[in-house]
């Protein structure tokens, strides 16, 4: 009897502390905005697009990411008695999708353009052919080779000279929507080592094809604020600013008219139709 009840008392043990999530730090940390004064004890949590992207962790980032792990951990086990019924549900949601699929071409400046997936590869390839269907292809952007080493990747915005030489791609790494924007010469394939940083990803070419305009962003509001004109191969440090909205519930943007004649500015508000 005291043999079954000392098992019984083990087995609620473990139960009991299968059950428990990880206990985590509170760290007060007052903040005060309108002359209002409110504390977050979580504050210590946030971390900056560089902790989080640093290949070797600081003290700060490791003790946030070893909550998250314990965090995830004890989802884990928690969860463990639906691991098939999650294998089945993951495995019927992506049976439906098809795995080998192309976007429509659409025709832009004597070239077609389209995106293909791939069976077995996670990220899209992007096309091109001169004048015709029928014509060569030529890829433009491949974004397994270049999500390959990355936790995350994505590419926002995809622009191409009025002569067709060299396209403009931003480039995410964190998942903030802050893009890095490269030139690649579509007639070499050479990737020039200057970049735009803090960006919104697209930008507005201008008819020099060395020129374009892009937006950066606020890095504490992510606001799109600022309009700069860039000149390929050349420092963004001393990028010229064209344009600047210092109301926060404002945000800008720039491209290129379909006549070609200009550079639009636009401005944008959550608050106001």
């Amino acid at each position: 009897m005291k043999k079954l009840f000392l098992i019984s008392s083990l087995l609620l043990s473990a139960c009991m502390q299968n059950t428990i999530p990880p206990d985590v730090t509170k760290k007060p940390h007052k903040m005060t905005e309108h002359g209002h004064t409110r504390v977050d004890d979580y504050y210590w949590m946030r971390l900056t697009d560089e902790q989080k992207s640093a290949e070797q962790y600081d003290s700060h980032t490791q003790e946030v990411v070893d909550y998250i792990d314990a965090e995830n951990h004890y989802t884990e086990q928690q969860l463990k008695h639906t691991n098939k019924f999650q294998d089945d549900l993951f495995n019927e949601i992506v049976g439906r999708i098809k795995k080998n699929d192309e976007s429509v071409p659409y025709l832009d400046n004597g070239y077609f353009y389209y995106t293909r997936y791939e069976k077995g590869k996670e990220y899209a390839i992007h096309y091109r052919k001169k004048r015709s269907l029928d014509g060569a292809e030529e890829i433009l952007l491949d974004e397994n080779v270049l999500a390959e080493g990355h936790d995350y990747f994505a590419v926002g915005g995809m622009d191409v000279s009025p002569d067709n030489q060299w396209m403009s791609y931003g480039v995410d790494l964190v998942s903030r929507r802050i893009y890095t924007i490269y030139f690649k010469n579509l007639l070499t394939g050479e990737v020039l080592e200057q970049t735009i940083p803090n960006a919104t990803g697209s930008v507005a070419w201008a008819n020099d094809n060395k020129t374009v305009f892009y937006t950066s962003k606020n890095g504490v509001t992510l606001l799109s604020e600022k309009i700069w004109r860039h000149k390929m191969g050349t420092d963004s440090s001393k990028d010229e600013l064209v344009y600047e909205e210092k109301n926060e519930s404002f945000y800008n943007g720039v491209y290129r008219s379909k006549s070609g004649e200009f550079i639009i500015i636009y401005n944008n508000s959550t608050l106001v139709s």
